[in-house]
């Protein structure tokens, strides 16, 4: 390997902030729960906390901590219409690469 290759992944590896940051969102959705919530709004535009609950068969409590989480890590966004409040993904990078691998299942 080049001198300046490997200078330049040494320093790209010193950005601890960086890295943390994407071990965090990688970390978001490996709870087999959001990761079936990932897998559903990849294949629905948007959909209820109650419909979410339904397909993936656990408590609407569930989802909802679930989506608080992705709305944390900023996977999913949210909208409200009323007495109903919708939930689709956001657009970035690793939205783009979870369903790019779960459109593959």
């Amino acid at each position: 390997m080049q001198m300046n290759k490997k200078n330049k992944i040494k320093k790209e590896l010193k950005n601890h902030q960086a890295l943390v940051q994407c071990a965090q969102e990688f970390n978001m959705i490996g709870d087999p729960t959001r990761l079936k919530v990932c897998y559903i709004l990849c294949h629905h535009q948007e959909l209820t906390v109650g419909e979410i609950a339904d397909l993936v068969g656990v408590s609407i409590s569930a989802v909802s901590h679930t989506l608080q989480k992705l709305k944390e890590g900023r996977v999913v966004k949210d909208r409200r219409d009323f007495r109903h409040v919708y939930y689709q993904f956001r657009r970035s990078p690793l939205v783009t690469m979870i369903k790019k691998r779960l459109n593959n299942l």
